[in-house]
């Protein structure tokens, strides 16, 4: 994953490189370069591939603290569905 974000950060670098350096380039040109085709599509796409990993995190601290979790089913261990929902039949 990092491999991914250190090869783009190396092409955009070039870029705004490249950008500064030409006859009609600019430094301001270069920032912008730098963020917008840097920084902001890579934090978006660092954020997005660590879901899963902040998913389990969170699930496996509320594990740890005796909190049911999103997946498991909130009703007391004692009760079943049956018996708190009552039949309801045609005479």
């Amino acid at each position: 994953m990092y491999l991914v974000a250190i090869a783009w950060m190396y092409v955009v670098v070039l870029m705004a490189f490249a950008e500064a350096t030409n006859t009609t380039g600019s430094i301001l040109g270069a920032i912008v370069t730098l963020i917008c085709y840097g920084f902001l599509p890579l934090a978006l796409v660092l954020y997005l591939m660590r879901t899963p990993q902040r998913r389990r995190k969170k699930r496996f601290e509320e594990q740890s603290q005796g909190l049911p979790s999103e997946n498991t089913n909130r009703h007391s261990a004692g009760t079943s569905q049956e018996d708190s929902i009552s039949a309801v039949r045609k005479e």
